[in-house]
């Protein structure tokens, strides 16, 4: 049986790496060079994005698709479509702009007036503010509701006195004898006019019609022109942040129901819908949408959001999706999630699983330094403001890659879009780390932003991989390609082994008060103990108990864990209480629920769970201790590694297990028990080759030692038949005996010169390049060259240049000994060296940053530049 080992052993591994491919209308030998070059850098698809394109869908078009299609057949490569004109998706490539006003997007808005009374005789303006080009552009549309709430005589708060006077409502003006007491009054109306200004043109994603335009405009005519090679070279369309955008500030994060000056997203059903859901007085409460409450806010609030992102779901996502499906592609993509707002609105699309559940790859992205090494907890700066670290380190990725576990026709796969506008300060050591981040959390396909063709430098979004030959480490960027095929292939088509469930919130967040479901998921990482992320609709519908498990299509969980919430949906309440009932460890965090979200009374559901012994109500931080002691764990390692990331895949012949030190500075040295037991073998995806691993049992448990630099990463095999392998000895403990000192003849090379160098002098110590005046701007390869004496002897030898800027090739007299582009930066030179005096080449290469200090790169933390060291030669005794 091949086993995925061996295929990645014997280079078999399938491609998991789709960039973006940007297009501008270069001229044919452009395009046809930038498909070499990424064909080149081991990838076998792209992604091709229209976005700065100045004749999508015309004949330019269609020419430069030509092109490209022509390559990728000739190239055995697969074209995913970007399927706008622009990100976001839903402009249509403009075919809205004079659609009819069903077509089109449509808000509901509110606005209020305050009264006094008792008042007879009294008359409110309530007609809407007149739409008026480059004046009142958000003004027009019809009135829904008008409609009177009494507030407290003391703190103006809303209360339960509602009266709806639309009825009283004659040509604009309000007719209302105002009773007793003090009283605002919400006129709510329907407009087509608001919004982003920006998205103006947008399709209403709530509309079946609407987003038909979408697919009759983009994947029809792909598929007229390029039907024989859907399903082959053809491989789908990418959805790149589509969303409500229904607030002028498209990327407030806090585009939330309760936030008054917002335009929330609406279409002509919502009416319906919301009557069928409510009740037939719902338009009495569409005020708490925007204003605090009491019970009835809680309730309108669900009913609002529960029904806008079904309708998302299912009128964009699925309809799309379903058209791929029909036409032999798929349909991937990602929305906008950034700093919670995946169950908000604005970019926003209510429900992170919902969103994506027409697709068939889950997928997220991560953008503008929103990631950070060593920024795991508390906030850091990104381009786009300050990013909740907590969420993108401790969140996204696994709420991704968890929608990837519970959907079956996603099959284990999440797309990420990784490394763009990070500027030119970002070289692959960190685009490495940005991978091993998102492989140890399940992700395992990757869209790399971005391949451009235009002229160096395009000041869009950069890094670009080739830049024009202008990127001194493309050359070096194969080497990061070959490791994620590599360790995606072995992470991809088995079954995700995790001890817990934690419930999703944004049920809860619309309700009430509420605990980020990243919160709890952040203790069990840091402890190595694994979770998936379950939504509502999953514990409603998809997961079960048996054995007193929770079972989601493959996988299997201890237990389930509820971060606090003060209302949840009484179908859900009524399902966990039936899970206790079934055995299944139910942890509430902080407290139970209070309430449904509904509104119903659930007071005997809730003394069902909490009268139940298999539900217990804990602290945050006593959820990890809790979990240990009664066994819901699947490894355990010796000592505090809050920086020791894992991930465990059980294939059918085989166990795999990714260990991954996120930590920028410090090292890991612990040891690990594993579950399993027979032959275990250290796997090292960059080397590509498999060591032995020191081994002891206990029990029906393994014990193997690991030690891991910053942002190193090994994998550990284990199966009852490991054997055929070629296994190389293990690098032991390794004993330094010489140190390399002295003067280092320098030479640099531009990336367009490399490898001829010119000479720069001599230097009688290792020191950053950059403090240099002649060279602080340098950006290329630095040639470091010096002779040394050997004579000791060893089992293994090996040379560590110590610090490293960043990435780096060593030749031992004369013969390259490899390629490093993260730390540790190690090379075996056993056999190499002879007895004597032997020479030694480093090419150290930096970034781009240190030519082109872009914006994006201001908010970062700049690196040195060239080889620090120290460089000393390491034995193993």
């Amino acid at each position: 049986m091949s086993t995925r080992l061996e295929d990645v052993l014997n280079g078999k591994e399938e491609n998991y790496i789709l960039p973006f491919f940007w297009q501008h209308g270069e001229e044919e030998e452009v395009l046809r060079e930038e498909m070499a070059r990424i064909h080149e850098a081991k990838i076998r698809a792209v992604c091709v994005e229209a976005r700065p394109h100045p004749d999508f869908l015309g004949p330019k078009w269609w020419k430069d698709m030509d092109i490209i299609m022509e390559e990728a057949r000739a190239r055995d490569m697969r074209v995913w479509i970007l399927d706008d004109d622009h990100f976001p998706t839903g402009h249509a490539a403009g075919r809205l702009k004079d659609a009819p006003k069903e077509l089109r997007r449509l808000f509901l808005q509110i606005d209020h007036v305050d009264a006094v009374g008792p008042r007879p005789n009294s008359s409110f303006m309530v007609a809407p503010i007149p739409y008026v080009p480059g004046y009142f552009e958000t003004g027009g549309g019809t009135i829904s509701a008008v409609i009177a709430i009494k507030r407290d005589s003391r703190t103006g708060d809303l209360t339960d006195t509602i009266e709806d006077v639309t009825t009283k409502v004659e040509n604009g003006t309000l007719y209302w004898d105002v009773p007793k007491g003090y009283w605002r009054i919400f006129t709510i109306v329907e407009n087509d006019k608001n919004g982003d200004s920006k998205k103006k043109d947008y399709l209403n994603p709530l509309v079946k019609e609407s987003v038909r335009v979408l697919i009759d405009t983009i994947h029809e005519a792909f598929y007229d022109r390029y039907r024989d090679d859907f399903g082959s070279t053809i491989a789908g369309f990418f959805s790149d942040e589509p969303g409500f955008y229904n607030d002028k500030d498209s990327f407030d994060y806090k585009s939330k129901l309760g936030k008054k000056v917002v335009t929330l997203p609406w279409s002509a059903d919502m009416n319906k819908l919301l009557e069928e859901e409510f009740g037939s007085d719902y338009k009495k409460y569409l005020p708490f949408l925007w204003h605090d409450g009491k019970e009835m806010m809680a309730k309108i609030r669900f009913s609002y959001m529960n029904l806008v992102s079904m309708l998302y779901a299912e009128n964009f996502t699925k309809q799309i999706g379903d058209w791929c499906r029909e036409h032999s592609v798929e349909y991937i993509g990602h929305i906008v999630e950034d700093n919670n707002l995946h169950t908000g609105l604005g970019a926003g699309t209510g429900h992170f699983f919902r969103a994506l559940e027409g697709q068939d790859m889950s997928g997220l992205d991560v953008v503008l330094w929103q990631l950070n090494p060593g920024f795991d907890e508390i906030p850091s700066r990104s381009f786009s403001g300050e990013a909740d670290s907590e969420f993108y380190n401790y969140g996204l990725a696994k709420m991704a890659a968890s929608l990837a576990h519970l959907d079956p026709k996603k099959k284990g796969r999440t797309m990420a879009e990784v490394f763009g506008a990070y500027g030119w300060v970002e070289g692959l050591k960190l685009m490495k780390w940005l991978t091993d981040h998102m492989l140890v959390r399940g992700v395992n396909y990757f869209v790399p932003h971005a391949f451009s063709p235009k002229e160096y430098p395009d000041y869009d979004c950069p890094p670009h991989m080739y830049a024009r030959g202008k990127n001194p480490q493309y050359r070096h960027y194969q080497y990061l390609n070959q490791y994620t095929n590599r360790m995606s292939h072995l992470l991809s088509g088995g079954t995700h082994v995790a001890s817990a469930a934690v419930l999703y919130h944004a049920e809860a967040e619309w309700s009430g008060d509420f605990m980020y479901f990243q919160k709890p998921v952040k203790e069990l990482m840091k402890n190595q103990i694994d979770c998936d992320i379950l939504p509502c609709d999953a514990i409603i519908g998809d997961v079960h108990v048996r054995n007193a498990k929770l079972i989601s299509q493959d996988e299997t969980f201890d237990c389930l864990i509820i971060p606090y919430s003060e209302a949840l949906p009484i179908s859900v309440l009524k399902r966990l209480a039936e899970f206790a009932n079934q055995g299944l460890s139910i942890f509430f965090i902080d407290g139970l629920p209070q309430r449904s979200c509904e509104g119903e009374v659930v007071n005997d559901v809730l003394e069902l769970l909490s009268s139940n012994e298999k539900v217990e109500v804990i602290l945050l931080d006593s959820l990890v201790e809790k979990l240990k002691n009664v066994g819901y764990y699947d490894i355990q390692v010796k000592g505090a590694q809050p920086y020791l990331r894992y991930f465990h895949v059980k294939h059918q012949e085989m166990n795999v297990y990714m260990f991954f030190n996120e930590h920028p500075i410090h090292e890991i040295e612990t040891e690990v028990e594993l579950p399993v037991t027979g032959e275990i073998l250290f796997y090292d995806a960059y080397e590509n080759i498999v060591r032995d691993a020191h081994v002891s049992t206990n029990g029906e448990k393994s014990l193997i030692s690991i030690k891991l630099a910053p942002f190193e990463t090994i994998v550990v095999v284990s199966g009852s038949d490991l054997t055929g392998f070629e296994v190389s000895p293990n690098l032991n403990k390794l004993q330094p005996v010489n140190s390399i000192e002295g003067t280092w003849s320098l030479s640099t090379a531009k990336s367009e010169q490399y490898p001829g160098f010119n000479p720069w002098g001599q230097l009688e110590s290792l020191i950053d390049l950059s403090r240099i005046e002649s060279l602080k701007s340098f950006s290329g390869t630095m040639r470091y060259k010096t002779e040394f004496d050997w004579n000791t002897q060893g089992k293994r030898i090996v040379i560590d240049l110590g610090d490293v800027y960043e990435t780096a090739e060593v030749f031992v007299n004369g013969e390259s000994v490899g390629v490093r582009i993260s730390t540790p930066y190690q090379f075996e030179i056993s056999g190499i060296l002879r007895e004597g005096e032997n020479s030694l080449v480093v090419e150290v290469t930096n970034t781009l940053v240190k030519e082109n200090p872009d914006t994006l790169s201001r908010i970062a933390q700049h690196e040195p530049s060239g080889l620090l060291g120290p460089v000393r030669i390491l034995v193993e005794e």
